[in-house]
């Protein structure tokens, strides 16, 4: 009789020890659960671009976009140009994500034929909980190298070359809303005339407005500094005139990729182009349809 106590007794424990465990398992989780933890915002932009510039978002460690990007010509070239749709300028690029804080990207244009290169920098994470961070802060560094040979003036390939350092500051207000501030600074180590600077300084504003699961609205602007803008903009000052970018688009998530279509009245798609080259006016309809499309593949395990 003792015998088989003992033996109830052994099997009722070898059965309750798992539940035991199990218990202290879900103690612990939730135990960890209640503890105060640090979230960070997530998908402020869904793209690496708001509309032309950079936003905020970087690829992820491993990870390799490649983008395409395109222009029209201006719509008030009439129906001879089929209202800008016979002309093209296309932008290609590679960005990879070296780690998760630091992408890098190279990229090629039919615009002046331009090579450029970047570095994107994350220095601060929008979060909340234990540690609150109100915005987002990234550091962009850009070279471009003109390659046209349309313009005698580029005698070296230092007179073909420009810098780019770019300050992206962003805060996601809430699931529907993004703003960004760019201030922007740019040498060119040629300029056009005499009264260009060498020297470009600009403040970007961008937006995204969420209107669906997959469907945003996004807006973009560029004031441009320009120190002589009067003289440069008179009309005996012998020069083109030049327009502060803007443009509306919106972007479509189609799962493995993000489609982005816009209209803009700057033609480059790199910051030394549309930010100080930008000759269409929304005004007189000097606008491009045009759009991107980016494919992301991750070469993580």
């Amino acid at each position: 009789m003792k015998s088989k106590s003992f033996l109830l007794f052994f099997l009722t424990s070898l059965f309750l020890i798992p539940f035991q465990a199990k218990s202290q398992d879900l103690d612990s989780l939730l135990a960890k659960s209640a503890e105060p933890q640090t979230v960070y915002a997530t998908a402020t932009f869904k793209s690496t671009r708001v509309v032309n510039g950079h936003s905020i978002e970087r690829m992820k460690k491993n990870q390799l976009e490649f983008r395409v990007s395109h222009r029209f010509g201006e719509l008030n070239t009439g129906s001879y140009n089929f209202w800008g749709l016979d002309q093209g300028t296309i932008h290609l690029a590679l960005e990879y994500g070296l780690t998760d804080w630091l992408e890098v990207g190279i990229g090629r244009s039919t615009y002046e034929k331009t090579v450029d290169g970047f570095g994107k920098i994350s220095l601060l994470r929008q979060s909340s909980g234990v540690s609150n961070m109100p915005i987002q802060l990234s550091y962009l560094l850009s070279t471009e190298y003109i390659g046209s040979k349309l313009n005698s003036n580029y005698t070296n390939g230092y007179s073909r070359s420009s810098y780019i350092q770019q300050i992206l500051i962003a805060r996601k207000f809430n699931d529907n809303l993004s703003i960004q501030l760019a201030p922007t600074y740019i040498h060119r180590n040629l300029v056009p005339t005499e009264l260009d600077k060498n020297d470009l300084f600009s403040m970007g504003l961008g937006g995204r407005l969420k209107l669906s699961k997959r469907i945003s609205l996004n807006i973009e602007y560029f004031y441009v500094y320009r120190a002589n803008e009067s003289a440069l903009n008179s009309p005996n000052s012998g020069t083109t005139k030049y327009y502060n970018p803007l443009s509306i688009g919106v972007d479509i998530e189609t799962g493995g990729h993000v489609f982005q279509i816009m209209l803009t009245n700057a033609l480059a798609m790199r910051e030394g182009g549309f930010i100080g080259k930008t000759t269409g006016s929304w005004s007189n309809a000097g606008v491009h349809l045009g759009f991107n499309i980016s494919r992301v593949f991750s070469f993580t395990k």
